[in-house]
């Protein structure tokens, strides 16, 4: 077997010679396996333990296990103990995935500390196939079912080529160690309920599942290299200033497959995605949302279906509607919600005609002026016309999106709207030959 993970770290270019690896070192069978195989293969290892203090004594029992380990076969070690369960209530996710952030970080901050190239731990074959099966129950795209990857930056797991019955053998043979965690014979997590109860199941159809089912995601990791090259092309095409632009999504071999590879990336899950495709050619306005869990630390995504475009936006970005700014005689720049330059011209001919200006009658305004968003029943006389016009009827014409109508500022005195910032200013504030004081407002992009 140590010829086998030699020839698998050469084949996927896993670990260079003469560097040094953080080994993690549970105790359990596999990582004593991987501390052997590397050191045996003459690789200069610092074994690492987690205590995360999830199963009372036994978890001491392990981390005193691999420091005399570590000591009799002369490996330098290293360990950290962990309050999880406190880690995982703080940030409102799962004890699994709060033991695999504080493992990964602590492996890394050791990397650099100590220098080292590489940090190896003992995934296996059927480590793989196990997460293969997971992703499939869950809910995956082909990514998923490539199972896990043999290298991830700095991570590399030179077991992935050898089996747990081979694992088994070997521990066997060498007269190797090891602890046993009691969880492992449990069903509870859904991983230990697939390898107890469905792998034995699927094996009773055939004998060499796990051997197809690996075989398989081989396969699918190179399919997965065209597929993530011609769908990343086509997110450049359609996807731009966070528009995705449906006529050029139409045209790709598979929009289906774009938005799942683009949109999974924003947190929306695979149904929410599913009736995102569906609605490619239904009417616009309808809204869709990520999801962001019990994860605080991700971000609220909102996808909206325009005409042309399905426009994504961070919800937490998203300004109340009911929020105002007062803006006193004396201002000369605002710079939240949005920039604004104010100051006085002393002649038209300093006019600038650029829609982001506004040159409006001194006198025919009042301080405070108000900088808010457009209520329902709001209208104003667009420069050059006579008639009132509601807000909501101007949108409609200038084909504003429900984005671009919540993006609009306006610029009130009173009850007034003087000006839609940067689109088109009232007529009632005009300048005229009588005015004497102008007042010039630039919105700084």
């Amino acid at each position: 077997m140590l010829e086998k993970v030699r020839e698998y770290i050469q084949k996927e270019n896993l670990i260079k010679d003469n560097t040094k690896i953080i080994v993690g070192l549970s105790g359990g069978m596999d990582s004593m396996v991987l501390l052997d195989i590397l050191t045996l293969l003459g690789y200069s290892c610092i074994a690492a333990h987690c205590n995360f203090h999830l199963r009372g004594e036994e978890s001491n029992r392990d981390e005193i296990f691999v420091k005399k380990w570590c000591k009799s076969i002369d490996i330098p070690f290293t360990s950290i103990n962990f309050d999880t369960n406190q880690y995982a209530l703080d940030r409102k996710i799962s004890i699994e995935m709060a033991a695999r952030e504080l493992r990964y970080n602590w492996f890394e901050t050791l990397r650099k500390h100590y220098q080292a190239n590489y940090i190896a731990v003992a995934h296996h074959k059927d480590d793989s196939v196990e997460t293969v099966l997971l992703n499939l129950i869950r809910g995956t795209g082909i990514k998923g079912l490539t199972g896990i990857s043999a290298k991830n930056g700095h991570v590399v797991r030179p077991l992935l080529c050898i089996s747990r019955l081979e694992i088994e053998k070997y521990i066997l043979e060498r007269d190797i160690p090891h602890v046993t965690d009691s969880t492992n014979s449990e069903d509870l997590y859904l991983r230990n309920s697939l390898r107890l109860n469905v792998l034995p199941l699927l094996e009773t159809l055939n004998p060499s599942v796990k051997d197809t089912i690996y075989r398989t995601s081989r396969n699918l990791t190179e399919a997965e290299k065209i597929y993530s090259e011609s769908i990343q092309k086509s997110i450049k095409d359609v996807f731009s200033d966070n528009k995705i632009d449906i006529n050029k999504l139409r045209q790709t071999a598979s929009p289906r497959s774009v938005l799942f590879e683009l949109l999974t990336t924003y947190n929306f899950t695979p149904s929410t995605i599913e009736d995102i495709s569906e609605s490619i050619d239904s009417i616009s306005g309808k809204i869709f949302y990520s999801d962001s869990g019990s994860d605080l630390k991700k971000k609220k995504y909102r996808l909206i279906k325009d005409r042309n475009y399905f426009l994504l936006d961070v919800v937490n970005d998203i300004i109340n509607d009911n929020q105002t700014y007062l803006i006193e005689e004396e201002t000369t720049e605002i710079d939240f919600p949005i920039n604004l330059k104010i100051r006085e011209i002393s002649s038209p001919k300093d006019i600038i005609y650029d829609s982001r200006f506004l040159y409006i009658d001194a006198d025919k305004i009042k301080y405070p002026l108000v900088l808010r968003k457009w209520r329902s029943g709001d209208w104003f006389i667009p420069f050059g016309m006579k008639g009132r016009k509601k807000l909501s009827d101007y949108f409609s014409d200038r084909k504003f999106s429900l984005k671009d109508k919540e993006d609009a500022w306006l610029l009130a005195s009173g009850d007034d709207i003087v000006w839609i910032v940067g689109e088109r200013n009232d007529n009632r504030f005009r300048i005229s030959e009588d005015t004497i004081k102008i007042i010039s407002i630039e919105q700084v992009c």
